[in-house]
């Protein structure tokens, strides 16, 4: 038997498999056992020894014929709010817990067409609506580093799975930083894919417009292999040097008022890839962050209200919005579902304005920074401090003030869903064995030039 199985990822995973120096059926065993012994991190909702034992045996069994797919056998883990017809699809509320689905979500179905396994569904923030995965329904998610400290969210468990080392690689979804901002505070890779890159179909929603499943993972080389399925792009990442990449430095929010350890972790590694041949250039996009302002919670409050009642009527039972709405457990969700329910809801104005005129003027400073500047992408960090104690959902103590969470942990990532950017956040270091992310957000649609480039730079990250 491979020694340390469960720390590695999925290319070396279906290496092993491919050789036969280990099963399906052994892996699946390990990782049963896994999930016993990190059960009290609380990241998986849902979880069948024997269903993973039968699906690992039917995978050897078409490895034996031939007949596999590209990812046989390799289990993966789903965010609880990505529908599925093995497990309930809860999205961690009291109203969808017993919520069964008769298809899966398109996502799912595209690994599951490359024989994957679908091994647990992951525990989150309520609805999605928040980034610490403190569910007050289905119970916090802790830090596998620190179990003190939130996961981060909404996609909270899959994070802590990957983390963890329960699970090699998992789905996530992300409107405002719900992948990356688990990612970095956990210490895996978190991908958001360009908006649209990947189907939505089958999940649980808030905004059309900024919604995506994106991916947690070990590796960028295992987001590089779940992408090139998910997208149907099948082309390979190509190698690129160092010294052929010019990185974008903000000027302006992404670099404020950073908690000092975040501060010190980014600075000595944006030096190392100077040091490398890296070229960085200190850009300003001042007038952007108006537009985001005027779009980020007008599109998202706005949309919730129309595309979660289509989703409940097309997936659950008679469930209705008023009925999911009552049974809200979390404070913060409920307050932000009770806001939209009366006279203070966004103003369809509001969101016409959003829709219409704030977004394109984003997308309009973000192109020209990158071409005026002769941008590769921008590299800043994830989140602006590291992990804090579970519980503090409402504010979170930054270089002595109190600031609120949601907000304050949202600051960086919001904009490049926003704008539909690809984004992934990389584990930077570790301080006080808290994890730090650094992220690199490229242009839309150029998500395999991204992913070019991040692979070359993960190599070039020091400890």
């Amino acid at each position: 038997m491979v020694s340390n199985l469960m720390s590695l990822g999925i290319s070396d995973l279906l290496s092993l498999m491919d050789k036969k120096e280990i099963s399906a059926r052994e892996y699946a065993v390990e990782l049963s056992e896994k999930v016993l012994s990190e059960n009290h991190l609380n990241a998986i909702q849902s979880f069948s020894k024997d269903l993973l034992l039968k699906e690992a045996d039917l995978a050897d069994q078409k490895r034996q014929s031939n007949l596999g797919g590209s990812l046989c056998g390799i289990p993966f883990i789903a965010k609880d709010n990505i529908n599925s017809k093995n497990f309930p699809t809860t999205a961690g509320t009291k109203a969808l817990l017993v919520n069964t689905t008769s298809t899966n979500a398109t996502a799912i179905d595209k690994l599951l067409h490359e024989d994957a396994i679908l091994g647990a569904k992951a525990n989150m923030h309520e609805l999605a609506f928040g980034i610490t995965s403190n569910n007050f329904v289905t119970g916090a998610v802790k830090n596998p580093k620190n179990l003190k400290k939130f996961a981060g969210g909404s996609s909270g468990g899959t994070a802590a799975a990957v983390a963890a080392e329960i699970f090699p690689i998992g789905l996530g979804t992300d409107t405002g930083g719900s992948c990356r901002i688990p990612a970095a505070l956990c210490g895996v890779v978190g991908y958001r894919p360009s908006t649209g890159r990947y189907s939505i179909e089958g999940v649980v929603p808030i905004s059309h417009t900024r919604d995506t499943v994106g991916i947690i993972s070990k590796s960028v080389k295992d987001v590089v292999l779940f992408d090139s399925i998910l997208s149907g792009h099948r082309s390979s990442v190509e190698d690129i040097s160092l010294n052929q990449i010019t990185l974008g430095i903000p000027t302006e929010v992404f670099f404020e008022n950073l908690e000092p350890q975040v501060e010190n972790a980014i600075t000595e590694q944006l030096s190392n890839l100077e040091k490398l041949g890296v070229k960085l250039k200190e850009i300003s996009m001042l007038d952007i962050w108006s537009h985001n302002e005027a779009f980020g919670f007008p599109v998202a409050l706005y949309e919730v209200m129309q595309d979660l009642p289509e989703y409940l009527k097309k997936h659950t039972r008679g469930i209705n919005i008023d009925e999911l709405v009552a049974g809200i457990g979390s404070p913060d969700v409920a307050g932000v579902f009770a806001s939209q329910m009366g006279s203070e809801a966004m103003p369809k104005a509001a969101y016409e304005a959003a829709i219409g005129i704030h977004g394109p003027a984003m997308k309009r400073i973000y192109k020209a920074a990158f071409s005026e500047n002769g941008l590769d992408a921008i590299i800043f960090p994830t989140t602006p401090l590291t992990a804090r104690n579970i519980g503090n959902d409402e504010t979170i103590d930054l270089n002595g003030v109190q600031v609120p969470t949601f907000p304050t942990y949202i600051r960086n990532t919001d904009l490049g869903s926003n704008i539909g950017t690809p984004g992934i956040s990389l584990p930077c270091k570790e301080v006080s064995d808290l994890p730090v992310g650094i992220e690199l957000d490229g242009l839309p649609g150029k998500d395999q030039d991204l992913l070019s480039l991040v692979k070359c730079i993960e190599m070039a990250l020091t400890s």
